[in-house]
């Protein structure tokens, strides 16, 4: 685990993982301090890996061979983050044990969650590049429309994000039921602008039905409407998903 300041920091550190540890990173998780917090009001007994909670941290997990050490190469990984500039504290696990608690810490943070209780939850995808910058227009953007806490995290190796709105501590997420759809319509018109995917780990379904129609190439929803009819004349398969009910 180690600290950084911003995601542009932690885009940078990820290139520079590629460049010190090559194919061997398995995993580059970006995890927001948000996530932390959550997890300290609603998880109290898993263990959190700094005493104060950074504002932004990635887990790098590498997946070397026999005779290779991780160790040595996230050691060296830190050291060159630092003194770039790009990483400010860490931790390197020592053992499997101490590995188990870091993923533990990543893989707890949906069930602090949903503990929490959010007001609206996207399955994101984006051009790495400008993931910083979606980030910093994301908060603003939201800002005009509630007043939210933003946990924001996710499989950044990969572009995908979960970025999840959730009430101020003390208030009832029923309050902002009103604002859902102008949460999800603002947040989609962004990931949109920066040729992202509003659906990237989770599918459409029946649930983006709707944001497909809105978002997606019209001649390829005519082509995948046209497969479905050739395929499935009597609408029997998986009726009303993806492309909804003709």
């Amino acid at each position: 685990l180690m600290v950084v300041g911003t995601p542009a920091d932690a885009l940078d550190l990820l290139a520079l993982a590629q460049e010190h540890c090559g194919e061997t990173v398995s995993a580059f998780e970006l995890i927001n301090g948000m996530g932390l917090q959550f997890l300290s009001e609603t998880m109290p007994d898993v263990r959190l890996p700094f005493d104060t909670i950074p504002e932004w941290m990635v887990l790098v997990d590498l997946g070397v061979a026999q005779g290779q050490s991780a160790s040595d190469m996230l050691e060296g990984l830190f050291a060159d983050g630092f003194e770039r500039g790009l990483v400010s504290d860490g931790v390197i696990a020592q053992s499997a044990g101490q590995r188990a608690d870091f993923w533990a810490v990543r893989e707890t943070i949906p069930e602090a969650n949903m503990r929490i209780g959010s007001i609206a939850s996207h399955d994101i995808s984006l051009p790495l590049s400008v993931i910083p910058e979606f980030i910093e227009r994301g908060a603003r953007m939201l800002a005009q429309i509630g007043d939210f806490r933003i946990n924001c995290f996710g499989h950044l190796g990969d572009g995908n994000l979960h970025y999840n709105m959730f009430p101020q501590a003390g208030r009832d997420r029923s309050e902002y039921d009103p604002l859902r759809e102008a949460i999800k319509d603002a947040v989609h018109d962004l990931v949109h602008e920066y040729g992202g995917s509003f659906s990237a780990e989770h599918g459409v379904g029946r649930m983006k039905v709707a944001d497909l129609a809105r978002y997606g190439d019209p001649a390829k929803l005519s082509a995948m409407r046209a497969m479905k009819a050739a395929l499935d004349p009597a609408g029997i398969m998986n009726p009303g998903a993806v492309l909804g009910v003709e």
